[in-house]
């Protein structure tokens, strides 16, 4: 015979869901970095002549995106390993960096606008590569929102693997768009074939928030991944509990 749960509490154990703490340690150091580069592009980096002092929004806007495409390519090849293996680890990490993907893209759909109207004189144009990473936004969203909406594990998997390579094919299109069609934005200073034609003073300033962006996307999808796995886990125990 056993005995009800106090008070009605689930008789789900909590060591049995939990696999470790969501908080990761590396979450601080990309916080504490993210402040450093803030204070170095505010007080010790020089404003650029031409665009003034809206132009400090690309330390933080490109570095923004190049984490999104990060995220967004571990989608894709996590869904292309879970097609070949079926490995239910790989599904979850692409989950995982899909949601972390979709809040930088958001980031830089947010930043893009605010650096946009003091130098192009408005908040949008349909611009190729505003346009193209707008349906980026709309793609990796439609991936998060299917997988939300089948129940079936397996099915759910598969659907939503296709719509990520989909979806990360665009990036390259994204980045090429300056030399593929007449933009408003400007060639890279940065990601081009030669050396970098930006000052040292404000390149260290655009690494310096690229690392710190690399390791707080890193550092979220290690927390979100984590959650995953607590979520599938306490599920599968409820689920014998139900069939029980």
């Amino acid at each position: 015979m056993t005995s009800a749960p106090i008070g009605g509490e689930s008789s789900v154990p909590m060591s049995a869901s939990r696999r470790g703490p969501l908080f990761d340690p590396l979450f601080i150091v990309a916080v504490l970095g993210m402040v450093a580069a803030y204070v170095r592009a505010i007080f010790f980096t020089p404003i650029e002549a031409l665009q003034g002092a809206a132009q400090k929004i690309y330390y933080i806007h490109v570095p923004s995106a190049l984490s999104a495409y990060i995220s967004l390519t571990i989608v894709a090849l996590m869904s292309i390993v879970y097609l070949w293996l079926g490995d239910e680890r790989a599904d979850r990490l692409a989950e995982s960096a899909g949601e972390v993907g979709l809040v930088f893209l958001s980031g830089v759909l947010t930043t893009g606008p605010l650096w946009a109207k003091p130098i192009w004189g408005t908040w949008w144009t349909w611009d190729a590569r505003l346009t193209l990473t707008l349906f980026l936004w709309f793609l990796t969203t439609g991936y998060l929102v299917l997988r939300g909406a089948i129940d079936d594990r397996a099915m759910r998997a598969r659907y939503s693997a296709v719509l990520g390579i989909l979806a990360a094919v665009l990036i390259p299109f994204i980045h090429l768009s300056v030399y593929l069609f007449n933009t408003l934005h400007p060639m890279p200073i940065v990601l081009k074939p030669d050396k970098p034609s930006m000052p040292n003073d404000m390149l260290v300033t655009f690494l310096g928030f690229f690392a710190a962006c690399t390791v707080l996307c890193i550092a979220l999808i290690r927390m979100r991944y984590r959650y995953g796995v607590d979520r599938d886990a306490l599920r599968a125990i409820e689920g014998g509990v139900e069939a029980d």
